[in-house]
């Protein structure tokens, strides 16, 4: 039902105050029914992958490689959209860019 490249929209618990919130997420892969995923804001002064209403975002966002978490599937309420395979690919470039540093 989800795969990678989608974005949903899902619980989120923060960790500093323990809140839950509704926030739309990318999925990068599932395992048994957990999902790694990244964050996405709205707060556009954030570093991080365009987002536009033009791919699909309800409005203008950034995707926040550095806000990776896990969540289980049942924290997922709804597919929101896919990205564009150029997006993904923009994506996984990023992230293969930022992983260097581990070789």
């Amino acid at each position: 039902m989800f795969k990678p490249g989608d974005i949903v929209l899902t619980n989120i618990q923060f960790t500093d105050t323990f809140e839950i919130k509704k926030r739309p997420a990318l999925i990068l892969f599932e395992e048994f029914d957990n999902f790694v995923v990244v964050g996405i804001t709205s707060n556009l002064k954030m570093k991080g992958i365009s987002l536009t209403k033009k791919d699909g975002a309800i409005k203008d966002s950034i995707i926040k490689l550095n806000y990776l978490f896990t969540i289980s599937k049942a924290m997922i309420e709804k597919n929101l959209f896919p990205l564009t395979a150029k997006k993904k690919k923009e994506v996984f470039d990023t992230l293969v860019d930022k992983l260097k540093v581990l070789i």
